[in-house]
């Protein structure tokens, strides 16, 4: 029945559409099929603080308009990941979005570590530290997405190992009254119903000087999996909504004041991993596994405007909880102990309070001489409260009493962290042809973990739960010791990132340039560092944590625009160089994960972007990465810690790509139509390091190769004036290849999918 009127919904809404467009008054945007003209299809980032059109910046950057958000159906992470040459998402489930550029990865997960790619949605940066929920934000009424490959340490920090992500939200309108609405319907399956509601009003409150822009959307989106272990069908439902207010005042011409504040509440009522042992879409825990973020922004930016210079000041304060309940239960594989499997599972609950400052000033004055200098200031502290659990039935069954609860170990953590930095760009442009770049940025990071006073691990004659639930043996717990507070080392770093770049302008419709870049990212600390194994006494101790990585990056590249903005091209080569590596490893007792540094590796390739307007209404695109990235230098202590191997190939595919086709075309004199099709190819890549961290000798038994997969999405929309409908299909050929594997054997659903096949309708105004 939910297919049956879902159907009807959309055929009667696609053809709706122009009838009731008819009685309105002429009007709208003007037909995609005009004519291209290059002072009209210029793309303007910001990425170098400045705004420039993006075939004059020495970046390898892709950019996405809200327009081209809405037309592919863009609304998170996973889409930009698809449609961005050399850029990978590894995503197991909702709010898990760690993204992967140039190859710099040494598994899709990134536990423990600081992310290789910044993301930034305005000026705060949202990327973090792994083990932890990152909301995947909602893009609607989003300026642009920025995608910037390679290190951008001198402008965005130690978080842009490999590359930085920026979200652009737009701002509001001081002159017209505005609204839009965006309203999506599908359906996978015979009975999972996905439904998303935006919707924006702009209200300018005194012409030319004050307005208020607000956004809100609501999404559920009933989920496709089965969860065999808890009994609940389509169990990894997501329900997700928020908004943001933002004031916009301009009290002279010089002066702007933005003040935003958002909130966002991402409930995913279970994981999307899978079991494909158990069969299609089947997966399996006691409990539901959970990762949800809530998180409230406010900030207030300042520009004013010099007679030489734009200075900002961007105040950002940051409040975000999250919960990480996962099953443990593959930590001890049926047959490993007498009494295994056990009943085992974390709850974590994490609470992070962030403060960003950032102070720049960007040179405006007309001459050879560019500047941007600034200052940044983060303070970041992380509260994490580890619940280990058992589950009733299972204490009932084995005869374990005493436990107040499921819980019979609580640990409360918490950690800090400050990164302050001082950065600056300078460019001498000795003709319209030619112009050199240099960047530096200076930061010192700081980061300690402390255990609270309290808690407890529970025990019963000297021995705690995983004696007696792995042997089989019946017992009552007497005694809780609650943890003595405990300081961590403070580790601190300092340390320079470098940029260099010449462009040659050889026409004004070729920009080709050389680019030397490096970047770090900052020391690591270890949340269990001195921790002894509590199931082998003989095992390693959790090490302190991990010193800052280094990588150093050459590129070149070339960016060209012809027949009045009918063909564009852009490619890059790249060559980088990462030593120190920062990287996961587990503990093989106890699978308690803690990071380290191991030898160096090397990342070679090259990136394209062609889009080309062969006819009226046509535009075509497609664009491409070749990606070879190995372990290059590594010592027998660090293989045997870490499990690589030299010559292993990084967690990041050889070939990727993806192509796109629209065709615009009018039905009667003031409908226009639109039919497009959008397919990404990725290729396999490894899960992690071959062999068992500790155990060099022992295979890995969780290592795997993801599927080299494709997907296919296909649209159909018509337009009149502000009101559009688009039907449209994801993942067409319903391929349900493995595009993810978790590489920690605590997960007894370790593998990752895209959603299958998805029919529905966007119905849209004034977009």
């Amino acid at each position: 029945m939910k297919a049956i009127f879902l159907a009807s919904v959309c055929a009667g809404a696609l053809f709706t559409v122009p009838t009731i467009a008819m009685a309105q008054d002429a009007g709208g945007a003007a037909p995609k099929a005009a004519e291209p003209d290059d002072s009209e299809s210029d793309i303007i980032v910001t990425a170098t603080r400045r705004a420039e059109r993006i075939q004059d910046v020495p970046i390898s950057i892709s950019a996405f308009s809200q327009e081209e958000l809405t037309e592919k159906g863009i609304v998170g992470y996973e889409g930009i990941g698809r449609e961005t040459p050399g850029v990978v998402l590894n995503k197991p489930t909702a709010n898990f979005n760690n993204f992967t550029a140039r190859g710099i990865a040494t598994n899709g997960y990134n536990a423990n570590l600081q992310s290789s790619v910044a993301i930034y949605i305005d000026e705060l940066p949202v990327s973090t530290i792994g083990n932890t929920t990152v909301v995947d934000p909602n893009l609607f009424d989003v300026e642009r997405v920025e995608f910037l490959r390679g290190p951008q340490g001198t402008l965005f920090g130690s978080g842009s190992l490999s590359g930085a992500m920026r979200i652009l939200q737009k701002s509001p309108d001081l002159n017209d009254f505005d609204t839009a609405a965006l309203v999506d319907f599908g359906l996978t399956g015979s009975d999972s119903i996905r439904q998303r509601y935006n919707a924006m009003v702009n209200v300018p409150l005194v012409e030319d000087r004050l307005a208020v822009r607000a956004v809100g959307f609501y999404r559920h989106e009933e989920g496709y999996l089965d969860n065999v272990g808890t009994g609940v069908h389509n169990s990894n439902t997501l329900v997700d909504y928020g908004g943001r207010l933002v004031l916009l005042w301009r009290p002279t011409d010089r002066l702007s004041v933005k003040l935003l504040g958002s909130y966002e509440y991402s409930n995913p009522k279970d994981s999307s991993l899978t079991s494909p042992g158990l069969g299609r879409n089947k997966r399996i825990s006691d409990e539901p596994d959970r990762f949800t973020g809530k998180q409230a922004i406010a900030n207030a930016t300042i520009d004013y405007e010099f007679d030489f210079a734009k200075l900002t000041s961007s105040s950002t304060y940051s409040d975000f909880d999250q919960r990480f309940y996962v099953d443990l239960a593959g930590t001890f594989a049926p047959g490993s102990f007498p009494g295994a499997p056990i009943a085992f599972g974390l709850d974590a609950d994490g609470y992070d309070k962030v403060f960003v400052q950032e102070t720049r000033l960007a040179s405006t004055f007309d001459g050879p001489l560019e500047f941007v200098v600034g200052g940044f200031y983060l303070n970041r502290r992380r509260d994490v409260d580890f619940l280990y659990r058992s589950n009733l039935d299972f204490l009932a069954a084995r005869g374990l009493t005493g436990l107040p609860d499921k819980y019979f170990q609580k640990l409360y953590t918490h950690s800090k962290s400050t990164e302050v930095a001082g950065f600056g760009e300078l460019t001498y442009r000795f003709s319209d042809k030619f112009w050199l770049t240099g960047g530096v940025r200076y930061g010192e990071t700081a980061a300690q973990s402390f255990a609270e006073a309290g808690g407890y691990l529970a025990t019963a004659a000297g021995f705690n739960y995983y004696t007696y639930a792995l042997f089989g043996i019946p017992t009552n717990f007497t005694t809780f010791t609650p943890y003595a507070a405990a300081e961590g080392i403070k580790a601190k770093g300092s340390k320079p990132s470098w940029k260099a770049s010449a462009t040659f302008k050889p026409s004004d419709s070729l920009t080709t340039y050389a680019t030397f870049s490096t970047g770090f990212r900052a020391p690591i600390v270890n949340a269990r560092a001195g921790a002894a194994s509590l199931v082998d006494p003989n095992d390693i101790i959790i090490p302190f944590g991990a010193t800052s990585d280094s990588l150093k990056s050459y590129e070149i590249g070339a960016k060209g625009r012809w027949l009045g903005g009918r063909v564009s091209i852009n490619t890059a080569f790249y060559l980088i160089d990462w030593s120190n590596i920062q990287a996961q490893a587990n503990r093989v007792s106890d699978s308690v994960q803690f990071a380290t540094n191991i030898g160096a590796a090397r990342s070679k390739g090259f990136e394209f972007e062609v889009n080309v307007i062969p006819a009226t209404g046509v535009t075509i695109g497609f664009n491409g990465a070749y990606n070879d990235s190995k372990i290059t230098r590594l010592s027998p202590a660090e293989a045997a810690i870490s499990g690589a191997v030299l010559g292993h190939r990084l967690s990041a595919p050889r070939i990727q790509g993806s192509a796109y086709m629209s065709y615009n075309f009018k039905i009667g004199s003031d409908v226009d139509a639109m039919l497009a099709v959008n397919a990404q190819h990725i290729g396999a890549y490894n899960s992690s390091f071959p062999n068992t961290p500790g155990n060099p000798n022992l295979p890995l038994s969780t290592f795997g190769k993801t599927d080299a997969y494709s997907n296919v999405n296909m649209s159909l929309g018509l337009k009149k004036g502000d009101l559009s409908a688009q039907l449209y299909v994801e993942n067409l050929f319903d391929d349900h290849s493995i595009t993810y594997i978790h590489p920690e054997a605590f997960l007894v659903s370790r593998f990752g999918t895209m959603r299958p096949r998805t029919f529905g309708i966007r119905l849209g105004y004034s977009l």
